[in-house]
């Protein structure tokens, strides 16, 4: 499939795909041969490396969700997963070898649908298997109202976490219900209680725009709501009804990912999402990505610099993925139930031996590398910088992509100084960008993808 130009594509709606990573997940394959991770690692920076630990667990899913997660496992499920993980980081760690890092984060599914007694073996094994101790660099947990309560949000701080996320979506009881999501105000305010009487540095609240029913007035003021709890941060998603979760079956949509650059009905997205970051800008807030608004309170970041760009993601869990320069592998990806249930199963099912192998993921060439490191570079503050990209890469990024001269024709982007970067009208239009600089190749392998 060959992607049209730029112009072309600004005639469309603007929400056409979130390019969180590059390569999604849809284009990986299975590896044949399976690859030992000890050799995947060999050529790789390791002393400044992210470690990320998945929960694929949840107390329900919601209406739009397409993350591997399963709602409401039982008792044994869960220990076993535990059990398993552990097993899989240690041989992880040992395949290393001489490695540190300075990144932590521990997601989801929902993390904290564990209970105190299993976040605290988690947090054993990140300290016993990774050697890690959690205070001296910024560690994460992602969480959901109805699952936190005080001694586990005393769990995670004791443990070191420093940064808590937290979707609440809308403040709005109408708003919530059109999500499929069964959640209470009251609910919300005993969560957010909990942990800022635990101590937490940085607080992070989701929100969605696009929810059915949901006007311009109703978003700022669930905008409003939030900012009373002065979250160090805020992150505003746009709604995506995709395939396979209880939305996308609501509205009929089919297994395939869909992914193709096409038109879509318009909608009040981009009235919403232009009304959300003007007011969060008027209230001091920092646009770091389309996605991503930062308070002035917030406290900078400390410990060694992790750069996303550059630096090697390691992933534990059944859903987890991991980054090296020339490969990323993970589990399989599903969305329904019965198929994560079914990946886990077989995750569950591995032997010990079996974590020090990659055999599923997606090889990464030189231009695949390329368009990896300018997107993620391109749709945050500060943008993407030539020079630096000419010393990763002995090149400059406009004659590998020229392409990208169109966003100055088009007026999305600007010069400063060596640095390329989307102005307002760009950073609105991240989720056509993002897309429009995948290649061709992996926008096939997407596109073949059926979602379980």
């Amino acid at each position: 499939m060959t992607t049209p130009p730029l112009a072309d594509l600004l005639r469309l709606p603007p929400y056409q795909a979130y390019s969180y990573s590059y390569p999604h997940k849809t284009a990986y394959r299975p590896l044949e041969p399976a690859r030992p991770l000890s050799a995947l690692w060999a050529g790789e920076r390791r002393d400044a490396l992210f470690l990320y630990l998945h929960i694929p667990f949840c107390s329900y899913r919601c209406g739009f969700c397409n993350l591997f997660a399963l709602a409401r496992p039982d008792a044994a499920r869960v220990e076993a997963y535990l059990d398993q993980m552990e097993r899989q980081l240690e041989a992880t760690t040992t395949a290393l070898d001489q490695h540190r890092f300075v990144r932590f984060a521990l997601g989801g599914g929902t993390p904290t649908y564990l209970d105190a007694s299993q976040l605290r073996r988690v947090f054993d094994m990140v300290r016993t298997h990774a050697s890690i101790d959690l205070h001296a660099i910024p560690a994460g947990i992602e969480a959901s109202p109805e699952t936190i309560d005080a001694e586990k949000m005393r769990v995670c701080r004791e443990a070191g976490v420093d940064r808590i996320s937290m979707g609440v979506q809308s403040f709005s009881d109408v708003e919530v219900r059109a999500l499929v999501r069964p959640q209470q105000r009251d609910v919300v305010d005993r969560a957010i209680a909990a942990i800022r009487e635990a101590g937490f540095p940085t607080l992070n609240l989701d929100l969605i725009y696009g929810i059915e029913g949901q006007s311009v007035a109703s978003f700022l003021t669930s905008i409003d709501t939030a900012l009373a709890y002065r979250p160090e941060e805020l992150y505003l998603y746009p709604l995506y009804v995709r395939p396979v979760t209880g939305l996308g079956r609501i509205a009929g949509k089919e297994g395939k990912t869909g992914f193709r650059l096409q038109p879509e009905p318009l909608d009040e997205r981009l009235d919403l999402y232009e009304a959300g970051r003007d007011h969060l800008l008027a209230a001091g807030y920092t646009q770091v990505s389309m996605r991503m608004f930062r308070a002035p309170h917030a406290v900078d970041a400390d410990g060694p610099v992790y750069c996303c760009q550059s630096d090697g993601m390691v992933g534990i869990g059944c859903g987890a993925r991991s980054y090296t320069t020339h490969l990323h592998y993970s589990s399989e990806y599903g969305v329904s139930r019965r198929s994560v249930a079914e990946i886990l199963d077989d995750y569950l099912a591995r032997d010990g031996a079996s974590f020090a192998r990659a055999d599923y993921g997606i090889a990464l060439d030189l231009d695949e590398r390329r368009r990896r490191h300018v997107i993620q570079s391109l749709l945050i503050q500060p943008g993407l910088d030539r020079e630096d990209y000419r010393q990763r890469f002995g090149s400059d990024c406009l004659d590998d992509l020229p392409q990208l001269r169109d966003l100055l024709e088009l007026g999305l982007a600007r010069f400063d100084a060596s640095r390329l970067a989307l102005n307002d009208a760009g950073m609105a239009r991240s989720d056509t960008i993002g897309p429009w600089l995948v290649s061709d190749p992996v926008a096939t392998l997407m596109r073949d993808y059926r979602v379980g």
